[in-house]
């Protein structure tokens, strides 16, 4: 029996305005250990908002969010930050590395926040580059590497605190096809190997690769295949 990840239960979210932007209007979402989920939309049905409140980024108007069975209505600022320092791994359409660090540093930076010493976090950057193939690349600075080697370092920055989840947004957007698929490819491999992931985007086609696809519409969610997914296998990282 796979163990729920994430649940929202009847989640709004609503902006000040004339009339107020309703961004989600009673969203509800399980995702168990070991699935890979694509969120699908167009813009404006709400995706992004459903990754921030996800993310624990924003706090819903209303409902609830569970991430590993805690509720995070229940949390502090100080406990949420912990919370995705320690469970939540991001990956973004740009690739945010530091330019003036190494490779290997921007990947130990994933766990600047988690409260691990500067040797532990090196030594599981090396192994997390390992794991993209870029192990042969940490001495290296981000402007030496092509687009799609930068998105591997986000990806392995994102996994090097081993994460529950790794949330990613649009993470191809900025790749040419080659480079997209093979990201695609890569996130597959996780997956196989363990990881929980969420792909946020807007390209039918990469939802398509996807055991299952959530779609968005009005900050509702309008389809959900839901498959049950396999028992997940051994994580191995």
């Amino acid at each position: 029996m796979t163990a729920p990840v994430l649940e929202l239960e009847d989640v709004k979210k609503s902006y000040p305005g004339e009339p107020p932007v309703e961004a989600l209007r009673g969203v509800s979402l399980r995702i168990d250990e070991g699935e890979m989920v694509a969120v699908v939309g167009p813009s404006g049905s709400g995706k992004s908002t459903l990754l921030h409140i996800v993310g624990t980024l924003d706090r819903p108007t209303s409902g609830r969010v569970r991430i590993t069975g805690l509720d995070t209505n229940h949390l502090s600022d100080r406990e949420l930050a912990a919370l995705r320092a320690q469970r939540i791994g991001f990956v973004f359409q740009q690739f945010f590395l530091a330019e003036h660090q190494s490779v290997l540093d921007n990947v130990a930076d994933g766990m600047l926040y988690a409260g691990a010493r500067l040797g532990d976090r090196r030594a599981r950057a090396v192994q997390s580059l390992a794991r993209v193939g870029l192990g042969h690349r940490g001495a290296t600075r981000p402007t030496t590497l092509s687009g799609g080697e930068r998105q591997r370092v986000a990806i392995a920055r994102a996994l090097v605190g081993r994460p529950a989840i790794v949330l990613a947004d649009e993470p191809t957007g900025n790749l040419d096809s080659a480079n997209g698929g093979a990201i695609v490819d890569l996130l597959e491999g996780l997956h196989a190997a363990g990881a929980t992931i969420v792909v946020i985007t807007h390209d039918r086609d990469l939802a398509d690769r996807m055991p299952r696809q959530v779609e968005m519409r009005d900050g509702r969610i309008v389809a959900d295949t839901a498959a049950q997914p396999a028992e997940p296998p051994g994580r191995e990282w």
